[in-house]
């Protein structure tokens, strides 16, 4: 049944934490996943948060500090010693959670908790975890699995499984590597239990070489989040460039990885310059969001001058200000639509083997089917309700124009980003907003310029323009 926190549990919760009543806490507590007594932790104060943390075991109670809020976990973390980090955290962690939760500690206070884990192994694959750069597949793999040697008998394999199967929550794959620790392919549970025709089989008869994706350590994690979802993987290795197998990276952690990129283009597209969320500061809140929105203002003041600049026409001709904020409006939209589907495919490598001149001449032929629909509907609207046949043309033609350019625009822009290796999702954010508006200003004010003068003057279409 599904856990919901709500004010009378935690009122009730803190009652028993001020009577300090140990049974009742722990017999609440028993039932619940570590992700929920996180969320009730991150209802409490400080030394609430410690009093209830230290009735954990100590297995769950490093569950629980990994499920936690980062300012809650970095309050919880300043409280505990480096010695008691190690036996009731780290030691009850895999090497990869370990690793995450030892980058978050300063490098004084990770030498001394490194320093108190006795297992020199789990130290040591800790300290090489910790090489690996934020984004990689090395600071995501872990280095629990389990791997038989292909000269092995299916006897010593079991025996062997047994051994390194103690520590490891769950075993996916069984790694085949040869005399040089080098990964040669997979044995199924299966083969081994179903196939082996004696004890005495050896495991280079059973094994599969087929079908093997690894990844290298230095690989990007959204490399790795993409090779996952295209072959239906939820385990992969990691293998030096000679092969040697280093470690796995399940597909718990890609769903991280996945949500926090998910997480970071919807911020960045949102007009965000850092990664925040409600819980954090209004100082951090305040530096994420003022960039983008000092460049809106400066966006917006080059829309106004661009209205200055066209000042005299909307005195003359002062209906032409009605349809303004249509024409901006229609034009950021179309832009950033265009942006989005172009990041979506660039993002899920769906477009990376077609051309730039393709994608243009599709969204051309998109935004022109488009641009055709709206500006027949804005003719048929102005022709019925206004008198003025030069301001019915005017924000017809501008309409087309106006979704063409700017569709166009949203997908170059992307394409252009990604290909100096900038982030394209960018450009689906208020720059691509901006930029759209202006143009369209542009636009509409000169084809407004020219229908007026030609419905008026008859003047020629280059003197129009000029």
């Amino acid at each position: 049944m599904k856990f919901e926190l709500t004010k009378e549990f935690i009122s009730q919760f803190r009652d028993l934490i001020e009577n300090v009543a140990d049974k009742e806490i722990r017999y609440m507590l028993e039932d619940l996943h570590p992700a929920d007594i996180a969320d009730v932790l991150d209802e409490l104060e400080d030394d609430e948060s410690l009093f209830v943390f230290k009735l954990l075991g100590h297995e769950k109670a490093a569950d629980v500090l990994m499920e936690l809020s980062e300012d809650a976990r970095e309050n919880l973390i300043h409280k505990l010693s480096a010695r008691e980090i190690a036996e009731e955290v780290i030691d009850h962690l895999d090497s990869d959670d370990a690793a995450d939760f030892m980058s978050e500690l300063p490098q004084a206070f990770k030498d001394q908790v490194i320093s108190h884990i006795e297992d020199e192994s789990v130290a040591s694959d800790i300290i090489d975890l910790l090489t690996y750069k934020e984004g990689t597949a090395g600071a995501l793999m872990a280095k629990e699995l389990i791997k038989v040697n292909q000269n092995w008998s299916v006897a010593t394999c079991l025996r062997e499984m047994r051994r390194q199967a103690e520590h490891i929550d769950n075993i996916y794959t069984i790694y085949v590597v040869d005399d040089k620790r080098v990964l040669i392919g997979t044995l199924s549970l299966k083969k081994l239990l179903l196939s082996a025709t004696s004890s005495r089989s050896l495991i280079r008869e059973l094994y599969d070489h087929k079908d093997l994706h690894t990844v290298q350590p230095d690989e990007s994690a959204e490399e790795v989040a993409n090779i996952m979802e295209k072959y239906d993987l939820v385990v992969l290795p990691v293998v030096s460039n000679l092969g040697i197998l280093l470690g796995r990276i399940t597909i718990d952690d890609v769903v991280d990885v996945i949500r926090k990129e998910a997480e970071k283009d919807y911020q960045m597209a949102s007009g965000l310059a850092e990664d925040v969320d409600e819980g954090d500061s209004s100082w951090l809140n305040i530096r994420a969001r003022l960039p983008w929105l000092i460049i809106g203002l400066f966006g917006g003041i080059l829309g106004a001058s661009v209205i200055h600049l066209y000042e005299a026409d909307i005195a003359i001709y002062p209906e032409m200000a009605f349809f303004i904020p249509m024409i901006a409006a229609m034009g950021g939209n179309v832009g950033v639509q265009s942006a989005a589907i172009i990041v979506q495919g660039l993002a899920n490598q769906s477009i990376s083997l077609s051309s730039t001149s393709e994608k243009l001449l599709k969204e051309l032929g998109i935004a022109a089917v488009n641009g055709i629909i709206l500006s027949s509907m804005a003719l048929i609207y102005t022709l019925s309700f206004l008198d003025s046949l030069a301001l019915s043309y005017a924000v017809s033609i501008s309409m087309l124009a106006v979704v063409i350019i700017s569709s166009l625009f949203g997908t170059l822009i992307p394409l252009l980003l990604d290909r100096f290796n900038i982030d394209p999702a960018l450009a689906t954010g208020p720059f691509i907003t901006t930029v759209n508006d202006i143009i369209g200003l542009f636009i509409y004010f000169i084809v407004g310029r020219m229908m007026y003068q030609y419905f008026e003057h008859g003047e020629g279409i280059l003197t129009l323009i000029f």
